[in-house]
């Protein structure tokens, strides 16, 4: 069960990538949703780094 949480851990930083070359792709054209997808890319990374954290603490626990 953990390789799965480590999957999507990693999910989270693909669409982190996504959203990124999406802001960048319509920068210039779009501004004001450009900067709402860098809202969701800086999400996405929050959100890997605490389902790492979250993980290891599981980790931690089944290892006790």
């Amino acid at each position: 069960m953990v390789k799965f949480y480590k999957f999507f851990e990693y999910a989270y930083l693909v669409i982190a990538l996504l959203f990124a070359f999406e802001a960048y792709r319509i920068w210039n054209e779009e501004p004001n949703q450009a900067y709402l997808f860098l809202g969701f890319v800086a999400v996405a990374i929050f959100m890997f780094f605490f389902k790492r954290r979250f993980r290891k603490k599981v980790e931690e626990r089944q290892k006790q």
